[in-house]
């Protein structure tokens, strides 16, 4: 596997005392003044002075830019950013816009509605070397599912009934049972990395601009690139939960005490949302996949060419995503245009060079594996086949014709290309 972790010489970062590291933290904001407040100063008040906070404004309109422009003139360990629009243009590209701005060798992504819990800068420094990234774990109010990589516990769901002195004495008591390191394998924001390793991957993909299905992309690329991702139960943060585009109008608290988002996600997450997952499909070949404790699961990526009979429009657009090429038959002419024009504008990838015709020819060279089927035949077990392909040739294929269920496999090469996306050129 090519590598392209960079490592520092012997008199670098190697033999730096851990007192002696620093940590830009990286912030975008859109429309969060008020989360964003409330994170700088828990930043500064429980982690102190010296670390560097990075902002990036996203054309907000709610004194966002105002408010950073003044605190700068007092707080010289901030650097900021503004987009000036008309448009966002979202944390995948912010992120990597403040990384660059960053002058301490550490970075760590941390979202504008995080409280930096006493410590939290200590107990990562512990851990972070070059080729590990290292996440902290999150104490969430009840709003969202629980599960194992996360503390779930109701300090408050706005900062204006946010219980600090409660949370503190949980914070403080929780490191005194956990007498031990408690370290776990998987990622998940507020994620510390050298910003080297960041760097020489390419940072996050603007295939997803601007926003949602960037982290694990590039969790996956982490892995995929030698890297150790590792959470420390130590080092702790409170998090809000979703306060950017995706529940724009907050949280409340019903009479009888229990939480949840005011509304559903907003139309603008869902429409970028379902943009996202079609293109993280297209680049992965499959959907996103982690274990329990979010340490990612990445399959093989095979080149696949599905050759289709008895097509429409809504079978193309439910199909493409997940091979490298879809063949259709001679009725297809009117709609192949019509998906490539509407698609086109959601994806980077040429769908003249994804979408086309078979005629008389015969595809099944085309590609190192060619999945023939007839749309009539396809039924829900059929996609469920579609959704796990990865694993079902990985597990199963073999050179040569084989048949499972509705297809028809042309086997060629079983050649993998999973490592091929690790860098984002």
């Amino acid at each position: 596997m090519k590598k392209y972790i960079q490592k520092k010489n012997g008199s670098g970062v190697g033999e730096q005392k851990m007192k002696d590291k620093l940590i830009s933290f990286i912030q975008p904001s859109r429309n969060n003044l008020k989360y964003l407040q409330w994170s700088y100063n828990s930043i500064r008040k429980n982690l102190g002075p010296d670390h560097e906070i990075c902002w990036a404004d996203d054309f907000s309109d709610d004194g966002t830019w105002e408010c950073m422009n003044e605190i700068i003139k007092k707080d010289k360990n901030i650097r900021i950013h503004r987009n000036e629009g008309p448009t966002r243009l979202g944390h995948t590209i912010l992120y990597d816009t403040l990384v660059d701005m960053a002058t301490n060798d550490i970075v760590m992504i941390y979202h504008a509605d995080m409280y930096a819990c006493p410590g939290l800068d200590k107990e990562v420094l512990k851990h972070i070397e070059p080729g590990k990234v290292v996440s902290a774990t999150r104490i969430e109010p009840p709003l969202h599912p629980d599960g194992p990589e996360k503390i779930l516990e109701d300090f408050g769901i706005e900062p204006e009934e946010f219980d600090e002195e409660k949370l503190l004495k949980f914070v403080s008591e929780n490191k005194k049972e956990m007498s031990e390191d408690k370290i776990t394998n998987g990622i998940f924001a507020p994620w510390a990395i050298y910003k080297d390793d960041f760097i020489s991957i390419g940072g996050h993909d603007d295939l997803f601009a601007p926003q949602s299905k960037e982290d694990s992309d590039i969790f996956n690329r982490f892995v995929l690139n030698g890297y150790e991702l590792i959470q420390t139960w130590k080092g702790l943060v409170y998090h809000m939960t979703c306060r950017g585009s995706r529940f724009k109008d907050g949280a409340k608290r019903n009479p009888d005490g229990q939480v949840f988002m005011k509304n559903r996600e907003s139309d603008e997450w869902l429409a970028q949302n379902l943009r996202s997952t079609r293109n993280f499909i297209r680049k992965w070949g499959h959907f996103v996949k982690h274990d329990e404790l979010m340490m990612p699961i990445v399959p093989p990526k095979y080149d696949i060419g599905f050759q289709v009979m008895n097509t429409d429009i809504n079978f193309l657009k439910e199909l493409e995503p997940w091979c490298s090429c879809i063949y259709l038959d001679g009725n297809s002419d009117a709609y192949i245009d019509e998906y490539i024009k509407s698609e086109q504008p959601n994806t980077k990838y040429d769908l003249t060079k994804r979408v086309k015709q078979y005629g008389a020819d015969d595809v099944t060279k085309n590609h190192n594996i060619v999945v023939q089927f007839d749309a009539k035949e396809f039924d829900n077990n059929a996609y469920q086949v579609i959704n796990n392909i990865s694993e079902i040739l990985k597990d199963s294929g073999e050179i040569g014709t084989m048949e499972y269920y509705i297809f028809r496999f042309f086997i060629n090469s079983l050649d993998t290309h999973e490592k091929d996306l690790i860098l984002v050129k």
